[in-house]
């Protein structure tokens, strides 16, 4: 299947090692500037819209092998030989397995919370509230917010999803599409198949939410054995969000 040309921001000295930042599901590379403007003081940073994310194209199909070999274009066309690439949750995933397929192009990979596993959980429930919000009468963000409250109690992840309602020709839409993020939310809870496959025994950094659950040790004995792994305290999933300083010390250690 054709790559498709991701929308991506640039920050940092063009003469720095280059640094790949991709978000996680539901996020855009919005989500990941303040971090980015840190990292931007040594590297050259691409902070990557992932296919129906952000102002990246829209297409039917979205699973990490397509979703890698958008990324493997994007380098191309950047004449990026090879980077250091930070993924978090569903970028993370894509992020190892580019990793696993092309090493050489892999300086550094850091991996945040998330592992090369399947979950159990579903998006079913979240992406069927957001579809059941009537756009027509809604005026403001915050009756939005409300109206989700019933169904996502969880007042930060509401204004996370909500970062997706956009407001065009005095009317509110969803910038992502909601009916392919249902058809492939099973795609991006699970891992693909990596039966015979070599491990990776590049740089290799995970970095976990000590109160997240996502990531456990022997998750990467077999496809990352020679990987670090830290947990940072009072962190979940959001861990770059809810300890950034912390989170930035140790991707930085690792990666200069």
């Amino acid at each position: 299947m054709p790559a498709l040309p991701l929308a991506f921001e640039e920050l940092g000295n063009p003469d720095h090692a280059p640094l790949l930042i991709v978000h996680g599901f539901f996020a855009s590379s919005r989500n990941w500037r303040l971090m980015a403007e840190k990292f931007a003081s040594y590297f050259h940073v691409y902070l990557l819209d992932m296919r129906n994310h952000g102002l990246s194209p829209q297409h039917p199909q979205m699973d990490y092998p397509t979703m890698t070999t958008d990324v493997l274009d994007f380098m191309d066309r950047q004449g990026l030989d090879s980077v250091s690439l930070l993924g978090h949750s569903m970028g993370g995933k894509i992020a190892m397995w580019l990793a696993l397929h092309h090493p050489h192009r892999i300086d550094h990979l850091v991996v945040a919370d998330i592992a090369p596993v399947s979950y159990i959980h579903s998006f079913d429930n979240t992406i069927n509230a957001l579809k059941s919000l009537p756009l027509a009468n809604i005026s403001n963000r915050k009756q939005a917010e409300q109206w989700l409250a019933a169904a996502i109690p969880e007042l930060s992840y509401r204004q996370f999803l909500l970062q997706n309602l956009v407001l065009q020709t005095g009317h509110y839409r969803w910038r992502v599409n909601l009916d392919v993020f249902f058809n492939m939310a099973p795609h991006i809870i699970a891992f693909p198949d990596t039966e015979g496959m070599l491990p990776f025994y590049g740089h290799a950094l995970f970095v976990a939410g000590a109160d997240s659950g996502y990531v456990k040790a022997d998750d990467l004995d077999e496809l990352f054995p020679t990987a670090k792994l830290c947990f940072i305290a009072n962190a979940g999933h959001w861990l770059h969000v809810q300890q950034p300083d912390v989170f930035f010390e140790q991707v930085c250690c690792f990666l200069l």
